[in-house]
């Protein structure tokens, strides 16, 4: 269904198209930030399953005895 969707010159339509929109001096600045935003979304997902599960019956006070 998507095969061949990201070829070199839709991607170059598609860059053309946001340097038309944002123009380039914001386009820097929205890379930066989107990358920032994934980079914030990895960290966050790392940290949840380092986070030792907690049985779904469990009570307040069992989570923090074992804690």
């Amino acid at each position: 269904m998507f095969e061949g969707l990201f070829q070199p010159m839709h991607l170059l339509v598609i860059f053309g198209i946001a340097l038309l929109v944002f123009g380039p001096k914001k386009l820097p600045e929205l890379g930066k930030g989107i990358g920032e935003g994934i980079r914030g979304f990895k960290a966050a997902i790392r940290a949840e399953e380092a986070q030792p599960a907690v049985a779904p019956g469990a009570t307040n006070d069992q989570i923090m005895a074992k804690e």
